[in-house]
């Protein structure tokens, strides 16, 4: 499995004294990201952005200011232009992970999945450009690539907003995205989920169709990949790790070998498999080693702007059920320890 910050000097990052946003910083992945900063840096200030003040209070718990006083803690919104103005003041890098990632909440609730998900991403980029920050990068999903879903959809456009704030900022900030599979141990994630059906005695688990595959990712390599990612960014990049796959059945089977697998069906906006990098997109995809990059369609950058890169072939295409790597069942142990 990937480390994704094994081969970068961790001084390299650049985090020391630095002031640091991250829109949803509540979430799992962001609270991952804070701890996992404060572990290997000294920022000035990290800022923890979201719009929910119980978790705020509840993450305060366990990261107080008092034990750590770079951290601020500020309620807000992303739909909310003026209030990210307001936070993003001296702020040297943004990680934006706010987001409606739910599914089939998305295909339901439709006007507040775009006011977050695609308005949201707008007045990060307008805030961040009228305050000059530094760097923005991005988290957006396996689902942003060929959507069959509202979520994914909104993610693209996010996607697309991302990649060309750029022209609209003149490099002054540099912007960039990344976009990975499911993280395992993260609320939503199918393995909570089904350890929860487990631990109350059920006699079965759903599986929506027997054929499903997915990419699968921890919390801990997201957040290394993101941080690894921030190093090599130049502009306009969308960043994909190269992750292992699963297929539901398995992660069913070696979670609990003796319960039956009822077949659901598929819910809506849901695919059998996931895409992270299209037909169409290997024209402009590189491959950097341990990860892909999408270069933007406009601009100069190529494969000789990064050290080691090269063209993927004309017809790659890297989704979950085409993968080169896959889990298999000591190596999803190793994976879901801990959680």
């Amino acid at each position: 499995m990937n480390d994704f910050l094994a081969d970068i000097d961790i001084a390299s990052l650049g985090l020391d004294g630095k002031s640091i946003l991250i829109t949803g910083g509540t979430g799992s992945f962001g609270k991952a990201f804070v701890r996992r900063v404060l572990e290997i840096s000294k920022p000035a200030r990290l800022i923890i952005f979201s719009r929910d003040e119980l978790k705020q209070f509840e993450m305060a718990q366990e990261l107080s200011p008092s034990q750590y006083p770079c951290l601020r803690y500020f309620i807000g919104d992303v739909r909310d232009v003026d209030r990210l103005d307001m936070a993003m003041r001296g702020v040297d890098i943004v990680v934006h992970a706010a987001a409606l990632k739910q599914v089939t909440t998305a295909e339901y609730n439709p006007f507040e999945c775009i006011r977050t998900n695609v308005h949201g991403a707008e007045n990060v980029v307008t805030a961040s450009i009228r305050n000059k920050v530094s760097k923005v990068i991005a988290l957006s999903t396996d689902k942003a690539a060929s959507p069959a879903n509202l979520y994914g959809a909104s993610k693209l456009a996010s996607d697309k907003i991302f990649v060309a704030a750029g022209n609209l900022s003149a490099g002054q900030p540099n912007y960039s995205v990344v976009r990975y599979g499911n993280v395992i141990g993260s609320r939503g994630s199918v393995y909570p989920f089904f350890k929860g059906l487990i631990a109350k005695g059920t006699d079965h688990l759903p599986i929506t169709d027997t054929r499903m595959t997915r990419f699968w990712i921890t919390l801990e390599q997201g957040v290394n990949f993101v941080l690894s990612s921030l190093v090599m960014m130049k502009g306009g990049e969308i960043f994909v790790p190269k992750i292992p796959s699963m297929k539901m059945t398995d992660l069913a089977t070696w979670m609990a070998p003796d319960l039956r697998q009822v077949e659901v069906g598929i819910r809506p906006g849901e695919k059998l498999h996931e895409v992270m990098v299209t037909s169409d997109d290997a024209r402009s995809t590189i491959d950097l080693g341990d990860r892909y990059a999408i270069l933007p369609s406009f601009g100069t950058l190529g494969a000789a702007d990064y050290p080691g890169a090269k063209p993927v072939a004309p017809e790659f295409e890297y989704s979950s059920d085409k993968n080169d790597i896959w889990l298999d069942r000591e190596g999803f142990a190793r994976l879901s320890a801990g959680l």
